[in-house]
């Protein structure tokens, strides 16, 4: 090391009260490096005693997911603010993750092992890593102390905050280390310019090397005891995301070639997981690879309302609790308290599955398949309940029972499920090229038996041989399944599909989100791979572009709520918008972004609490769409359509909400009738 021409010691040669800087080093280092090694092996240990869990496959789209939302930090910087802020730290600590190696070697990494042509590159991307995370940590600790988000408000910062320190710390320190080996003035400026300005002494240099490292060896400390471990684990935690369609539920047993176990054939001792063992490997990685950045909070329904979930929270149980009872699961024994008492029967019950903290989490962390899970125990085992959800379930109850017996939650009879189209002159229960699936709904409410007729009066105006399945028809089972009744669910797509086989359905249609995804997304589990699902506006907007139907076009002004079942977790916005003209005003949350109803997650069928001074989901949505000061709000879902008519209602504002079909079919009477005025004429 030279400055100003005077041959610097390296820190570790210099002698420390008769103790050479290396040894001092060993110590410091192999304490805490084997503190780190074994909190890691600990927590692997841990999530290793998860149950199976078939993520071994798609490695194309696992490296694709691995290089754009791990490295590329793409949901990351959805959050403009903070995720620019986390990816300055983040692709930092990368570019100068190698220098911590020749710090720890006296540079005998870069003098002896790095190829000499190589060398002041390396330097300049390492000078660059430290500056980068320099001023994302000085950011984010602005953010934290000045600028609090409402978030983190009322909560504890020391921890984010002596992290933050710590790398500023190692960060900082970098330089006068830097200085006192000859920076090059091209590569490595900040050093050069120190070395310069300040000519640090031997002191000074050893000083600022210790520090250096002492803060390294602090941060290694900290890292799993906080949730800093996500550095460990948000690597697997992307790599072995779940390459099935986003909330597709998976069979109670699956033979080897991944299809469901019928129902004959079905022989299990337990149902859903109640205990931490019982929730998959993947499911249990989650818990240690949350960065606590609350974003799942942030789009949480049931969070907004006041209710007891808090997604984030959740993820955080797994690992609180693994920690707890660490060494009875180790020893194989199953603890007292179970995953579902720290979970808590009112979060699991107060989930809408509307998968919007799923897609947002930075790190794929997968939280409702736990609450699901929990609720397949509770409904199909445990059959008992806390007194603080039992008004919530008893109507929840009544429709698993209308179900069983009538094959929809009304419990009305299932003989009049095909009455909505008596005069409408369309196949029932015969062969045809598209089979329109009405669903409960559209099936039995009066509200949206409208929905299903004018949909059948557009697919006959563009000249399709459509037909319905009459009483043939079944609940598709959505209600069944999220509700936790998986054996009720399987029943009654068995039962489905054996119709579609005997009728040879192959392209169905349906007005209803949760049909379209169950139908054609979780048939394909039991049997029904073969059959495309449409939604029907999807249909509409085809039907438009080939000019089998009259051009898009609405009256009044209009805004449009994107049911989560078809926009975030189908993946379809455009058809609905285009089938109806365009939307002139959205509302602030959209598209991928957009606020749920309140009905997904069978809770259409629960009796709907809220602490006092909050909201109901259907209400907040109903201001937002209120907001938009549009005169209709265009619905592309049975469920949207009464919850958000209710939700209006009960705010005493008054907005028209119709049906995409419904929007759509005006338009064409409108058309028809202005060509008959003109023969008229």
């Amino acid at each position: 090391m030279r400055l100003d021409g005077f041959m610097m010691e390296h820190p570790l040669d210099v002698t420390y009260a008769g103790i050479k800087g290396y040894y001092l080093l060993l110590v410091l280092g192999g304490i805490s490096i084997a503190f780190f090694a074994y909190q890691v092996q600990k927590a692997t240990r841990l999530v290793l005693l998860g149950a199976p869990d078939k993520r071994f496959d798609s490695w194309g789209k696992r490296l694709k997911e691995t290089l754009t939302v791990w490295l590329g930090q793409r949901k990351v910087l959805e959050d403009k603010v903070a995720g620019t802020m986390h990816v300055l730290m983040f692709w930092g600590f990368l570019m100068l993750s190698s220098d911590m190696l020749d710090l720890a070697t006296a540079n005998r990494f870069s003098e002896h092992i790095l190829p000499e042509a190589l060398n002041g590159i390396w330097n300049g991307m390492v000078e660059l890593g430290y500056t980068s995370a320099l001023i994302g940590c000085f950011l984010a600790l602005n953010r934290r102390v000045l600028f609090t988000p409402e978030k983190l408000k009322g909560k504890s910062q020391l921890e984010g905050n002596v992290i933050l320190l710590l790398i500023m710390t190692i960060c900082t320190t970098s330089y006068i280390v830097e200085a006192g080996e000859d920076p090059h003035p091209t590569w490595e400026m900040i050093g050069a310019w120190v070395a310069d300005t300040f000519a640090p002494s031997q002191a000074t240099i050893n000083a600022a090397y210790w520090a250096h490292m002492v803060a390294i060896c602090t941060f290694l400390f900290l890292i799993p005891l906080s949730k800093h471990m996500h550095l460990v684990m948000a690597l697997p935690n992307v790599a072995f995301f779940d390459t099935e369609p986003m909330a597709k539920m998976r069979p109670l047993a699956t033979d080897e070639s991944g299809s469901a176990v019928s129902l004959e054939e079905l022989d299990l001792e337990s149902f859903g997981a109640a205990n931490y063992t019982q929730l998959t490997w993947r499911s249990l990685i989650d818990g240690w690879a949350c960065t606590s950045c609350a974003r799942c909070q942030d789009v949480c329904p049931a969070y907004a309302s006041g209710k007891a979930l808090n997604p984030m929270q959740i993820v955080h149980d797994v690992r609180h609790y693994a920690n707890d009872h660490a060494s009875q699961l180790f020893a194989g024994e199953t603890p007292e308290e179970d995953i579902i008492a720290r979970f808590g029967e009112e979060s699991i019950w107060a989930c809408t599955t509307c998968h919007a903290c799923v897609d947002v989490c930075p790190v794929n962390i997968e939280h409702v398949p736990k609450l699901t899970d929990a609720r397949r125990h509770l409904m199909m085992e445990r059959m008992e309940f806390d007194e603080a959800v039992e008004d919530t379930i008893m109507p929840l109850m009544a429709t698993i029972e209308n179900l069983e017996s009538d094959s929809n939650p009304y419990g009305l009879p299932s003989h009049e499920r095909g009455d909505w189209a008596a005069d409408l002159d369309v196949k029932v229960a015969e062969p045809a090229e598209y089979i329109y699936f009405a669903g409960c709904a559209a099936s039995f409410d009066e509200r949206n038996k409208k929905v299903a007729r004018d949909t059948i009066s557009i697919m006959k105006e563009a000249g399709l041989d459509v037909g319905i399945l009459g009483m043939q028809e079944g609940c598709s089972g959505d209600a069944a399944r999220r509700a936790g009744n998986e054996y009720l669910f399987q029943m009654l797509a068995e039962t489905n599909l054996e119709t579609f086989n005997e009728l040879g359905v192959k392209k169905v249609v349906a007005s209803c989100p949760h049909c379209f995804h169950t139908l054609g997304k979780e048939y394909k589990d039991y049997g029904g791979e073969d059959i495309e699902v449409m939604h029907h506006s999807q249909l509409i907007s085809h039907l438009q572009s080939e000019g089998k139907l009259p051009e898009p076009k609405h009256d009044g002004s209009v805004t449009y709520h994107d049911p989560c079942y078809l926009g975030r977790i189908g993946g379809e916005y455009d058809a609905p918008r285009n089938a109806i003209g365009g939307v002139d005003v959205e509302t602030e949350r959209h598209g991928r972004g957009s606020f749920c109803c309140g009905a997904g997650g069978a809770q259409m069928w629960m009796e709907e609490h809220v602490p006092e001074g909050n909201d109901r989901v259907n209400i907040i949505r109903a201001k937002e769409l209120a907001s938009t000061g549009a005169d209709t709000v265009a619905v592309g879902c049975p469920f949207c359509s009464t919850m958000v008519t209710d939700g209006l209602s009960a705010i005493d504002v008054e907005m028209d909400v119709k049906d995409i079909a419904e929007l759509v079919w005006e338009q064409i009477k409108a058309n028809d009738a202005k060509i008959e005025e003109a023969k008229a004429a």
